[in-house]
């Protein structure tokens, strides 16, 4: 009976579960907004009157009011007054930082702050920073149940002044604790190389800045009169930036008053539209491999989703043509397509509340992202425990006493490998090396050329080509194997 009882219990708890949320009517609303606050009045002046120690009390209710809006949604918080005129300062000033970007995935209960990676030549890049490295103390206070934006204020400041931090990083024993010395951040927010060898650009971009549009319009630009076999434009680790940068960038490629996003109201209103101004400049033959992961947000999702709608509809208004080549690679893209408002309220605190959502070209973003055309995920190197023992565990030369043939003496290992690269740009090449979704987009674009001149007929379109790639490139999709019984 009670194995029936329990079993009953939890049949009722699943079917509760799967009913539909019940919506309130106004009146409704408004009554269950006057029982809570009583309810919760009823808790302080309970507090006041039989709680041991109030000496917090302002610390509590703020972290009363944060709750409640970061459980509206996750990007929702309270600025209280110290954030919130630190959040001012810094936006309205000069930015003074350690030029890091983090994860946009992190919640006030996370322990640490991830640095996804670091801005190239800024405090944190000189100080020997690594991209994954965590961090867990900003100035002897622990970071366990801080809003991320307060986190983010407490490493900004003075410029010249200094901020201890402590680091947990992976395979290291102990934590790290250093001293970055805060700086101007300069807007050098892309890398770009060309790799010979396949006659490819690349550029990378990891937040979306005036100096960033530039860079990728003089790429462009290049591009009409060198005919190079594509384009590797890197959107990984993008948080966003500005997003009229992001439309900026989009108009490189997108015809003149074109529609590159969409904010809607709750009601599912439009309430502003955000289009291009300028004359595309993009050569609509040159095939462009963009890369995405799930760090990619933002405004690099509205651009990327915008990218991959105009080849979409290059290859249906122009099907004979070899144009608007353009293929998304990497994994799913974070899904970040709300946005949010500071705004002022009493006690010189604010809100940051989401009032809004963001529509790429009508395309739903916001807890989905964008899939990729081509999912690759990323193999990343190993790891400097996986390194040691190979070293020195997974040659027969690294036993002891093993046979040495005469004319293969025992040489010194080469340490210049271990010399780790002093000048950023030397590190960004050097972790290209390792980069197996950069080499799948190579090989992509390499296969498209030789289509192109083998079989033009069937790549003249995006929706040919993406098709006949799938079908002769070697991706990362699920195989489909069966055993043959011998």
């Amino acid at each position: 009976m009670k194995k029936f009882l329990g079993l009953l219990l939890l049949t009722s708890c699943l079917q509760a579960k799967e009913e539909p949320k019940k919506v309130l009517t106004p009146q409704e609303l408004e009554q269950l907004v006057f029982d809570s606050t009583r309810e919760f009045a009823e808790i302080v002046s309970l507090s006041l009157k039989k709680h041991y120690d109030v000496s917090n009390f302002k610390d509590a209710i703020d972290s009363a009011k944060n709750a409640f809006l970061s459980n509206l949604d996750p990007h929702s918080g309270f600025l209280a007054p110290k954030t919130y005129h630190a959040i001012m300062e810094s936006t309205n000033g000069e930015f003074h930082g350690i030029g890091i970007i983090i994860d946009n995935t992190r919640k006030p209960k996370d322990k640490f702050l991830i640095i996804v990676d670091t801005i190239p030549g800024g405090p944190s890049d000189k100080a020997g920073i690594k991209p994954q490295d965590k961090i867990i103390e900003v100035d002897g206070k622990r970071l366990e149940g801080m809003a991320t934006e307060e986190a983010i204020t407490m490493l900004k400041g003075k410029k010249g002044t200094n901020v201890k931090i402590k680091i947990l990083r992976e395979n290291h024993p102990d934590l790290i604790t250093m001293d970055v010395t805060r700086d101007v951040v300069k807007d050098h927010n892309s890398l770009c190389f060309h790799i010979k060898d396949h006659d490819i650009y690349y550029i990378s971009l990891n937040m979306f800045t005036n100096n960033a549009v530039k860079q990728l319009y003089n790429i462009l630009k290049h591009s009409h009169n060198h005919q190079y076999r594509g384009l590797i434009l890197d959107l990984r680790n993008n948080s966003g930036g500005l997003l009229t940068s992001a439309i900026e960038i989009a108009g490189l490629f997108m015809d003149k008053g074109s529609t590159v996003v969409t904010t809607k109201n709750k009601k599912g209103e439009a309430i502003e539209k955000y289009a291009t101004k300028r004359t595309p400049i993009a050569n609509p033959h040159l095939p462009i491999i963009v890369l995405v992961n799930n760090y990619t947000a933002s405004a690099a999702e509205i651009l990327a989703a915008c990218l991959k709608n105009q080849a979409e509809h290059e290859a249906a208004s122009h099907p004979n043509e070899q144009r608007g080549l353009i293929f998304l690679l990497g994994t799913n893209t974070f899904g970040k397509g709300s946005v949010q408002e500071v705004i002022p309220v009493s006690g010189n605190s604010a809100v940051k509340i989401t009032t809004s959502l963001y529509f790429p070209n009508n395309m739903e973003i916001q807890g989905v992202g964008i899939k990729p055309d081509f999912e690759v995920d990323r193999c990343l190197p190993p790891t400097e425990q996986m390194q040691w023992f190979t070293k020195y565990y997974g040659r027969e030369h690294a036993l002891s006493n093993s046979i040495k043939l005469s004319n293969h003496t025992d040489k010194k290992e080469d340490t210049k490998d271990d010399k780790k690269p002093t000048r950023w740009i030397e590190r960004a090449k050097s972790m290209m090396q390792t980069d197996n979704q950069l080499r799948e987009a190579i090989d992509i674009l390499n296969l498209l050329h030789n289509f192109k001149g083998l079989c033009p007929n069937q790549v003249c379109n995006r929706t040919q080509a993406l098709a006949h790639l799938k079908k002769n490139h070697i991706s990362h999709d699920k195989l489909n194997i069966e055993e043959i019984k011998l």
